[in-house]
């Protein structure tokens, strides 16, 4: 499995690109801004797309969607609390022109040989996913790097958060920890450094 990092977009959201070595099948996670960049990823490595994943509904993660969804036919998946969000920092006007499928906890999704679970990991938003594959955490915006989502915006809840995030840390074995925004880590090191999460645990 290769996984292709693309900081997209003035908040430099990443948008990741998993694929299949073998086959070139691949999924696209959190196309957030700039189409432009990630179609010509696509073409120029002669991937073939075959979903479309969404961590969650702020418009730094969906805003390429439809453009991306008219290219490559792949269908969109956003869980439900969060594809009828609407609001300045929101999906639902970014997804008006895509064709969106819901998905939630324990959802598995195949994408060749790659599965996909979903694990429902609010607090950021009511909606926030975490993806698993193999030995990666696709943590959208409830895990990152020694720190974690913010809790303003609508929808966003601290408590959640924090139980979202002694969920991730209850995992078994270590995982690749891909956020939604700055460096990738790992989940042992962020059981040990990351403040938040260590917070978490010792107040449950």
């Amino acid at each position: 499995m290769l996984v292709k990092i693309l900081p997209l977009g003035q908040l430099e959201t990443n948008c990741y690109i998993v694929a299949d070595p073998d086959t070139l099948e691949c999924a696209i996670i959190d196309p957030g801004d700039e189409s432009n960049v990630i179609l010509d990823y696509i073409e120029e490595n002669k991937l073939r797309p075959l979903a479309i994943f969404l961590t969650h509904g702020h418009f730094d993660h969906v805003g390429a969607v439809s453009a991306v969804q008219a290219d490559t036919g792949a269908p969109v998946y956003i869980h439900e609390k969060d594809a009828r969000l609407s609001g300045p920092y929101d999906a639902y006007r970014l997804l008006a022109d895509a064709k969106v499928s819901h998905y939630g906890e324990g959802d598995e999704i195949a994408v060749g040989s790659m599965v996909f679970r979903v694990m429902e990991t609010p607090g950021h938003s009511q909606g926030s996913v975490t993806l698993i594959c193999g030995d990666c955490l696709f943590t959208g915006d409830t895990l990152f790097r020694d720190s974690c989502g913010r809790t303003d915006l609508p929808g966003g809840d601290m408590q959640e958060l924090l139980k979202s995030l002694r969920r991730l840390y209850g995992l078994e074995g270590n995982f690749e920890v891909y956020p939604g925004h700055m460096d990738s880590s790992n989940l042992d090191r962020e059981r040990r450094f990351n403040y938040y999460m260590t917070y978490a645990m010792e107040n449950r």
